[in-house]
């Protein structure tokens, strides 16, 4: 069970016994080999990384490494482990691994739990379902219940049956156990739910980067959001920077293992660092990625299908009257043969040309194919609605009007027109802004008002700031719109310039109106800097004698001329304390408070909001 060797010869009779048990002989039968000699002399060693509870700041336990001799190319755990793989090893290998992980855990005496790797053929071979881990785990002086089976899947796991049942049976004697490189293994999905493991690892390449990757954001917010509902602990593994941690800790994991919090060690560390423990005991939050697409921007052609019943191309044109006649709401009737898509009838066009004198006599009871108006456009279903939409553009211009096919493999599946794409496409836009401003790219109404909630939801003070240009319209119309855009473009990168990535997020909320959401202890300073930075970089974009005379005159619609101040910026900011706030809805309220005040001072200015608010926690 779990494949426990000895190290060394014992004196007493029960170790003797257990030594005796080694398959060590039957590797003396062949060469000895670099591998085998390691095996014989038992020249392997471990190393322990702690694992961080990302609430309390303590480590819950260790996790067991294995390392070959310093002086050998078996050193590597990578190189370690395929020479056993290619010598037919492993079990050997496993077995003594695990020994040596349990020994050195037990003689440091350290605290907590011991993560114990385990490999599903170590774990399904019945050598192993014998009971002598247990009374060697007595001998040690440890307790199952602090050892923890961490199930590791570095090679497809064909008896499904046998490890489940053999984890069961672990678990009845009081271990715990762990599913290690969720998201990269073969069956760690299908475990997860038949055995409810205690804890569960996310493989390090969805952790690395975390902080600035939406997808792998989205991807342990989901895992996150699985595991709560059954009552399973995360660990996070392949923590190596600060934001990286951030992150993984405001999302909601349980735990975290990796380079940033501690090292591999053969004496490993009993408390966290003090960089660590300011990170998790910060009441301050992360600024998660934001997404560059939103779902509508992966839709496709078949989003603007609907079906209309197809007519064969023999059909008589009577009929196809009728139906027009029937339902005022149709615009165009496919004709379809076998499938494939012939054409499109015009309800505008046909009804016309029925309409004239004798017309429907002569033509009423021919065949509609003949009234087809040239080849029809054909669309795929699967064609992505921004790529049909530079299609459709390029096609003849009656298809917009007249519609399209929708057909999937070749064949017909429905209709469109260049209205429903229009429609779509107007959609996408509106959407789109509220997730991110096209002129800047910055984060738009809906990720804005996210990240106030979250603030607002952790009981974390910050500064929200309205940052709004004056006099910008009048600037507008002097220098012409692609220069406005340029001014807003410009405000956008000072702002973001004055902001810490790591604390501060920057909104854009449309037209000349940005927002700061800032944890910064020197907030203040930074919205001064940018004021500054405005004041300097916004003198290249007026000519020489506007900034000579402080501003330019324009005649309004009434003919009246008016003098305008050269364009500024006004920062409304207000200290948003805990409790203060129930919603984005109310901070957005006291923002547009301080912004109208900040308005109401000539030129570049800030004004902070000074009133009372009732709170024990002092602002950073």
């Amino acid at each position: 069970m779990l494949g426990i060797l000895p190290v060394e010869k014992y004196r007493t009779t029960a170790r003797a016994q257990f030594l005796a048990r080694l398959p060590l002989p039957r590797m003396k039968e062949q060469a000895m080999t670099p591998l085998r000699e390691i095996l014989e002399q038992r020249r392997l060693s471990a190393l322990f990384q702690p694992i961080i509870d990302l609430k309390s700041g303590e480590f819950l336990g260790f996790e067991g490494l294995i390392r070959g001799p310093a002086d050998s190319p078996l050193h590597s755990p990578i190189n370690l482990f395929g020479a056993a793989e290619q010598q037919g090893l492993q079990l050997e290998l496993e077995m003594l691994s695990r020994q040596t992980v349990l020994e050195t855990f037990a003689r440091l005496n350290l605290p907590g739990n011991l993560f114990l790797n385990v490999s599903p053929l170590t774990l399904t071979n019945p050598s192993f379902k014998n009971g002598q881990t247990l009374a060697f785990l007595s001998q040690l002086g440890l307790n199952p219940e602090r050892v923890i089976i961490e199930i590791t899947e570095n090679q497809p796991t064909f008896d499904f049956e046998g490890m489940r049942n053999a984890l069961l049976h672990y678990r009845s004697m009081g271990f715990k156990i762990a599913i290690d490189d969720l998201g990269e293994g073969f069956s760690s999905l299908r475990l997860w739910s038949e055995l409810r493991p205690e804890f569960i690892k996310i493989d390090m390449h969805f952790v690395q980067g975390v902080d600035h990757d939406p997808i792998k954001l989205q991807f342990l917010k989901s895992i996150q959001h699985i595991a709560e509902s059954c009552g399973t602990h995360v660990i996070a593994e392949g923590v190596e920077t600060e934001a990286e941690l951030r992150v993984v800790k405001d999302i909601g994991i349980a735990l975290g293992q990796g380079y940033f919090i501690a090292r591999p060690s053969p004496t490993p560390p009993l408390l966290a660092s003090s960089e660590t423990s300011s990170i998790i005991n910060s009441t301050n939050i992360a600024v998660f990625p934001k997404a560059e697409l939103n779902r509508r921007s992966q839709m496709s052609a078949h989003k603007l299908l609907t079906y209309v019943e197809p007519v064969h191309p023999e059909t008589l044109n009577d009929h196809v009257f009728q139906r027009f006649t029937d339902n005022p709401a149709l615009r165009t009737i496919p004709v379809v043969k076998g499938g494939k898509p012939h054409g499109l009838i015009n309800r505008y066009q046909f009804i016309d040309r029925f309409a004239k004198p004798y017309q429907r006599e002569l033509m009423g009871r021919k065949p509609c194919g003949g009234l087809i108006a040239g080849e029809p456009l054909l669309v795929e279903k699967s064609m992505p609605i921004e790529e049909l939409s530079h299609f459709l553009a390029e096609a003849d211009s009656r298809h917009f009007a007249d519609g399209f096919i929708i057909t999937e493999n070749g064949r017909y599946i429905g209709v469109a027109s260049g209205q429903d794409l229009l429609r779509e496409l107007t959609q996408m836009q509106l959407e789109a802004a509220r997730y991110a401003n096209p002129l800047t790219l910055l984060p738009g109404n809906v990720p804005i008002n996210e990240h106030i909630e979250r603030l607002l939801q952790a009981d974390t003070p910050f500064v929200a700031c309205y940052c709004d240009l004056d006099h910008f319209k009048p600037f507008n119309d002097t220098y012409s719109y692609r220069k406005g855009d340029e001014m807003i473009q410009l405000t956008g990168r000072i702002l973001s310039w004055a902001c810490d990535p790591k604390l501060d997020f920057i909104g854009h909320i449309g037209g000349d109106d940005f927002i700061l959401l800032m944890q910064s202890r020197d907030w203040r300073s930074r919205c001064e800097q940018a004021l500054r930075s405005f004041e300097q970089a916004a003198e290249l974009m007026f000519r020489e004698e506007h900034l000579a005379a402080g501003g330019y005159s324009s005649e309004g619609r009434d003919g009246t001329v008016t003098f305008h101040p050269l364009t500024s910026l006004s920062i409304g900011a207000t200290q948003i304390q805990p409790g203060l706030f129930m919603s984005h809805h109310e901070v957005s309220a006291a923002m547009t408070d301080a912004k109208k005040m900040a308005k109401k001072t000539a030129g570049n200015s800030l004004f902070i909001e000074q009133r009372s608010q009732p709170t024990t926690r002092s602002m950073p």
